[in-house]
């Protein structure tokens, strides 16, 4: 199975299911609608299930006699993988992911050159841990030969009112002092789109 699903978010769903008219022939959709470098967003929606692509992937998962058949598109199978989906009564359905979103791509910038590396060994041993007291974490992205890194933020700091302060003074003063080839960071985040994964 890509994603796991609780007895209770089944339960949950199966529910909601059997009000909609068709309920036999319909399966839950969930994909990944948020673009690279955005923390994810995921859409849960009920669909005929033999409209399902060649490309979906089409599980049904059955806890104690409830089944339901679960259609993943292809493009978020790999995001989803080792997923749980849950269900609890203070957050409604909640996704637990352990991926990563893929960093965006932006023309001209290097990532696979020795100072990416170091960038990259940085970010995983010290950064990424002094964030995740915030359930956040940053993800390089490259940079432009001129001094200048691109990273972007998700979890707990994607959409945060401080975390652009956050990154500038904390995660661009880390980089900066122990990588002098890098004189400033820059924020590649629409922090507009933040938003924490719940549904209700």
């Amino acid at each position: 199975m890509i994603i796991s699903i609780t007895p209770e978010a089944l339960t949950e769903l199966v529910a909601l299911r059997d009000t909609e008219p068709d309920a036999d022939r319909l399966g839950l959709r969930l994909e990944i609608v948020s673009k690279p470098g955005e923390d994810f967003r995921y859409d849960l929606s009920f669909d005929v299930i033999t409209k399902a692509a060649f490309t979906d992937e089409v599980r049904t998962h059955t806890v104690e006699g409830v089944s339901l058949k679960v259609i993943i598109p292809a493009e978020s199978r790999d995001l989803l993988e080792g997923a749980t989906l849950d269900h609890t009564s203070s957050a409604g359905l909640v996704i637990r992911n352990p991926n990563k979103p893929q960093a965006p791509t932006v023309e001209g910038l290097v990532s696979d050159d020795e100072l990416s590396a170091q960038i990259e060994t940085l970010i995983t041993g010290e950064v990424n841990p002094a964030l995740a007291a915030h359930g956040g974490f940053v993800t390089y992205v490259g940079h432009d030969t001129e001094g200048t890194a691109y990273l972007t933020m998700g979890g707990g700091c994607h959409g945060c009112s401080m975390s652009r302060m956050t990154m500038l003074d904390g995660v661009q003063t880390m980089i900066v002092e122990q990588l002098p080839a890098i004189e400033r960071v820059r924020d590649l985040t629409d922090h507009s789109t933040g938003e924490n994964p719940f549904y209700d």
